[in-house]
């Protein structure tokens, strides 16, 4: 079973579309047990930090995030809410990844939004995908390049487009909305074992 956190903060249906279309059904649930006990675990999200983290902290989500054992996704808000800290809303963060959460300069259009290439890939995650293949970004925050980096993104400034870290795993873009590459992502996400 798969599921799906929500918590209020955005794209759960387009990621439950997404695992639909390559043949997994997931539940959408904030209830605690459900999470627990699903073989996968997605968090995705699109907002604002701090408004997430206390909507994750009303429903005692805060707690049980960092001890889970399964495999665990994080997407673009969720992604960067398992890092220590974000600069949005000054919000002290899950701690998962250790490595802060950064506004971008105005050098350039901020948000960085639209389709973008990675590179110095590594990682479970990031089978089978090369720096030829495109990601779908948009987002205002970044989360610093640190060791559990398994790829970057060069925006503004190089940044962390995927992170892992035990059986923790990130993405900045929106996989659901990357296409073919989007969906090889998901589906090594999914065919995991631990």
């Amino acid at each position: 079973m798969i599921a799906i956190i929500d918590y209020d903060a955005g794209n759960v249906k387009s990621v439950q579309n997404a695992l639909k279309k390559l043949g997994f059904e997931a539940v959408i649930t904030s209830d605690i047990e459900t999470i627990k006990n699903a073989d996968k675990v997605i968090f995705p999200g699109v907002g604002e930090a701090s408004s997430a983290m206390k909507k994750l902290q009303e429903r005692g989500l805060d707690a049980v995030i960092p001890n889970l054992k399964q495999p665990f996704l994080g997407i673009c808000l969720g992604m960067q809410l398992m890092c220590n800290a974000s600069e949005e809303g000054n919000t002290k963060a899950l701690g998962i990844f250790d490595c802060e959460v950064k506004l971008f300069p105005n050098s350039d259009i901020v948000p960085h939004m639209g389709w973008n290439n990675v590179s110095g890939i590594k990682g479970n995650l990031l089978e089978n995908i090369s720096e030829t293949d495109n990601f779908y970004f948009v987002h205002s925050y970044y989360a610093e390049v640190g060791e559990s980096t398994t790829s970057v993104c060069d925006y503004i400034t190089q940044f962390s487009a995927t992170l892992e870290k035990d059986n923790f795993y990130a993405v900045q873009f929106h996989p659901e909305k990357s296409g073919d590459a989007g969906f090889k992502l998901l589906e090594n996400f999914l065919n995991l074992r631990f």
